[in-house]
């Protein structure tokens, strides 16, 4: 759903435009930052990882530049910003993409550090990133994507920090959205489902119990797109200045319904025997 910028059209060119890129040494961070660069954008790589930011950028061309620093550390995130300002002479976008799955747990099971990381990456991360942004977003009448996920909106089963940090990114785009729009900018969430990362592949497909959980997933929901396909999301949400952009198909109507849907599914959920199964087993890795 595009926004209702009201500052002239919505098309948003990023040609010579300075994009500030999160958790974009790999996966779908590179991507977004390669095809961003392929349209004439100037690419800020950040990165926790040195060599991974390093390589994105020097794999790109000139007009990229390589800050690694740790979303979770403030100063050193208002640092980055400024160096970026200082490299480039301004910033017009930022894509807050850096985020982290936890391995299976519940409430009661996972170590508190993990689901400290977890929120610290994923949710306090995506504040630091921006906070120290908005002014020059403002001044150059930019855009701000807040990368979440329908994990936001659908049953926190197995991993409920995540979701839980996506929920509340959700709100935070959200009200960026309404308070750029008044002073001359704009923002939007991207949200997508199961995007076929290193990632994913970890926690889903290398994982038994991670398999058991994407295996709960119906059709369509379950399908999965590239890190290219959600890069491009990604990079046609800024041209847009969209307000959300959901991928892959599916999402989408499940997210316009799920005031209903979620009662419907939640009311299931806690009667199925095969989850209260995996939910055992999910506890039995920690001794419960």
């Amino acid at each position: 759903m595009p926004s209702l910028w009201p500052f002239g059209s919505n098309d948003f060119d990023v040609r010579d435009k300075v994009v500030v890129i999160t958790g974009a040494g790999q996966g779908i961070g590179l991507a977004a930052a390669k095809i961003l660069y392929g349209r004439g954008a100037r690419i800020a790589i950040l990165d926790s990882d040195t060599s991974s930011a390093s390589a994105a950028a020097d794999s790109l061309g000139r007009n990229a530049l390589a800050v690694p620093v740790d979303v979770r550390d403030r100063p050193a995130m208002a640092a980055a910003i400024e160096k970026v300002t200082d490299h480039f002479g301004k910033l017009d976008v930022v894509v807050a993409n850096a985020g982290v799955v936890p391995a299976p747990a519940t409430l009661r099971t996972i170590d508190p550090a993990d689901f400290d990381r977890v929120l610290g990456i994923n949710l306090t991360g995506v504040f630091n990133t921006i906070h120290p942004a908005l002014d020059q977003v403002v001044e150059n009448h930019g855009h701000v994507v807040v990368v979440g996920s329908c994990a936001a909106f659908s049953p926190p089963v197995g991993g409920s920090p995540y979701m839980i940090s996506k929920a509340a990114v959700e709100q935070l785009g959200r009200a960026l959205h309404i308070e750029l729009a008044a002073v001359g900018a704009s923002a939007g969430v991207v949200y997508f489902g199961i995007v076929d990362t290193q990632m994913t592949r970890d926690a889903m497909d290398d994982d038994e119990i991670g398999r058991e959980l994407d295996a709960l997933l119906p059709w369509p929901l379950s399908r999965r797109i590239s890190a290219d396909d959600a890069a491009r999301v990604i990079a046609d949400a800024i041209k847009s200045r969209a307000a959300q952009a959901i991928a892959p198909a599916g999402w989408d109507i499940y997210s316009l319904l799920r005031g209903v849907a979620n009662v419907a599914v939640d009311r299931q959920l806690v009667t199925d025997s095969k989850l209260h199964a995996l939910i055992h087993k999910i506890e039995a890795r920690k001794g419960r």
